[in-house]
């Protein structure tokens, strides 16, 4: 039966034709936007994901430029700690060049200064966007490091940013002082020596076998590992009585201490412990006195934080030294250089080139510590930079997967598309035609 007042046909052809549109619609937007889930609308929970994700790739790409830019600081600090230990390397071979006596030391002395004074341009320069990591004399807390941007932690409780941890290494060739009376140390409770020679002199009678003492950085003698508050100074005072120990170079109590070392930010009981064994050997390297005592310092073999002094091995005369240790407060301390003992190197005697031979071993080994630092620290970096590379490039093609359009299939659907509208409208037509024909039944 066939109806005026109802177009069955024509009716079927548009709800297909809308169909059609509608599809095609879609299509034409994958096609054009290149993403099947373009809005929340096409796929709300794929969505979601895909723009976590995304707000992950950018948070990456900045912790990317930052550990490019900690990897660049880094580099120029390892760059000027190896021709810092090049340098000094010179100077050893200066030392050396002098110890010979038909020599004219004078001139020697001259070009170490010379090479110190390059050791100290290089330390001043070695700076990248005004940060300096092989300077670090400052007092204030967290000033000893800095911390690269490395990485963001996902969880169920949120996101935690990682750091890189880089520690100065100062190589300063600036010397420490320390100007306030005896009367006035007064460090932290935490930051205090104990033992007996801190409280008072205690003398090392000469004797056949060698007498000791001891000191320890902190309260408890240990592993070292407690912090010490950057700026405290410590000293070790020497005192000599009569006998065969009446030429030996003594220290004061008051005004510039000599055998000093100030805490830096970052340091522990244990590097107290041994700045203050190395000051001491070194004041006692430029003693011949003392040097042909066998006076020496050295760091205990069990406890990290314990300092052993030992004293004459000889009975000979009625002679004998003291030794005391204070320590003293951040306010009235400045902190000196790793280097500072460069400046104490003086070859135009016997008695310092013997005891520059010493010293320059030390400090050569100072610079390679802190250039093998900064390479570890650098190896690490770039580790972790060619990580995050790799994990935005997967993190990207995940997100890809998620949302990105299927091009070559979206074509085809297109095509396909576009000749079922052209059927539509075709059916459509001929749908709207058919009431036409009753009318040839009323002629």
């Amino acid at each position: 039966m066939s109806s005026i007042l109802t177009n069955n046909g024509a009716m079927v052809a548009l709800q297909t034709l809308k169909s059609i549109n509608s599809n095609l619609a879609t299509t034409q937007s994958e096609i054009s936007t290149g993403k099947t889930v373009a809005t929340a609308k096409d796929n709300a929970a794929v969505w979601a994901i895909s723009k976590v994700m995304e707000a992950d790739v950018k948070g990456f790409k900045g912790i990317s430029d930052s550990l490019n830019l900690g990897q660049s600081t880094v580099a120029v600090a390892r760059q000027a700690s190896e021709t810092v230990t090049d340098l000094l390397t010179e100077v050893k071979g200066k030392i050396v060049a002098a110890q010979e006596e038909n020599v004219d030391r004078a001139k020697i002395q001259t070009d170490i200064d010379a090479l110190r004074g390059q050791i100290s341009a290089v330390v001043g320069a070695a700076q990248f966007n005004g940060l300096n990591l092989i300077s670090n004399t400052d007092k204030t807390a967290g000033t000893g490091s800095i911390n690269v941007l490395a990485s963001l932690d996902r969880s169920g409780t949120g996101v935690v940013a990682s750091d890189i941890n880089v520690a100065k290494q100062d190589l300063g060739t600036g010397a420490s002082s320390i100007n306030v009376a005896a009367a006035g140390y007064t460090a932290a409770a935490s930051d205090a020596l104990s033992g007996a020679a801190n409280t008072a002199a205690v003398a090392l009678t000469a004797a056949a076998t060698a007498p000791t003492t001891n000191a320890v950085v902190g309260q408890t003698a240990g592993a070292g590992t407690a912090a010490i508050a950057a700026g405290t100074g410590f000293t070790i005072t020497i005192s000599a009585g009569a006998g065969v120990f009446t030429g030996l170079n003594t220290t004061t109590t008051a005004g510039n201490q000599e055998i000093v070392y100030v805490a830096r930010d970052g340091d522990t009981e244990a590097d107290v412990a041994e700045g203050l064994v190395s000051a001491f050997n070194s004041y006692i390297n430029g003693d011949s006195t003392a040097v042909a005592a066998g006076i020496s310092a050295s760091v205990n073999s069990t406890n990290a934080n314990q300092i052993d002094i030992t004293g004459p091995n000889t009975s000979q005369g009625a002679g004998a030294i003291s030794v005391q240790f204070a320590s003293t407060a951040t306010t009235d301390t400045t902190i000196g250089g790793r280097l500072e003992k460069l400046s104490e190197i003086d070859v135009t005697t016997q008695t310092g080139v013997d005891s520059a031979i010493v010293e320059i071993e030390a400090l050569i080994q100072t610079a390679i510590d802190s250039a093998s630092a900064f390479g570890s620290v650098q190896g690490r970096i770039e580790t972790q930079a060619d990580f995050i590379t790799g994990l935005t490039d997967a993190l990207k093609s995940g997100i890809g997967t998620l949302v990105d359009a299927d091009m070559e299939e979206a074509s085809a659907r297109l095509q396909a598309l576009q000749v079922q509208q052209q059927l539509g409208v075709q059916a459509l037509s001929i749908a709207n035609q058919a009431p036409q024909s009753l009318l040839s039944l009323f002629r």
